[in-house]
């Protein structure tokens, strides 16, 4: 399973504003901390506040916020909102199968039901436990004070996934 980069931007935003709440962050804000266009981030905050994930308030006194509690927002629930499809293989897209052997071949059920038990487990956490009691990360992420920039937190993933982009 390759999830998308969208996805992975997805995580960190709403890891970077569930560890600022009740304090608003911004696109300004986590583009900064994580190296990543603004641009991308505006399509993305826009796509996750469509979903009923993020609150997006333009304007002074606005900012981007969770939708509800971080307890209640599934993993599965947030890769579901952000990736395209699930197509794993050929015959998981009916418009573009041209595979011979879909009809008797026994691997797209069981392609399906690890589909689904990934899902299963992904749904059984929530952003809530990506981010309580992990120290680490809150230090990570504030390092940048509300409304100040600070040079991006970069990894060796982050470089690798902007050079596929």
């Amino acid at each position: 399973m390759h999830l998308t980069l969208h996805t992975d931007y997805a995580f960190r935003t709403l890891m970077f504003v569930a560890v600022r709440t009740p304090a608003p962050a911004t696109i300004q804000e986590i583009s900064a901390h994580y190296g990543i266009s603004r641009g991308h981030l505006m399509v993305l905050v826009n796509r996750l506040g469509n979903a009923r994930l993020l609150d997006n308030q333009r304007g002074r006194g606005g900012g981007i916020r969770l939708a509800r509690p971080a307890t209640e927002i599934r993993l599965g629930e947030i890769v579901t909102a952000t990736e395209p499809h699930f197509h794993i293989v050929e015959c998981f897209n009916p418009e573009a199968n041209q595979c011979l052997i879909t009809s008797p071949c026994r691997l797209r059920g069981i392609l399906q039901q690890a589909l689904g038990a990934w899902l299963d487990v992904l749904n059984s956490y929530t952003l809530a436990d990506l981010v309580k009691r992990n120290a680490g990360l809150k230090d990570l992420l504030h390092q940048l004070g509300p409304n100040k920039l600070s040079e991006p937190v970069r990894s060796r993933s982050d470089t690798a996934g902007r050079r596929q982009q």
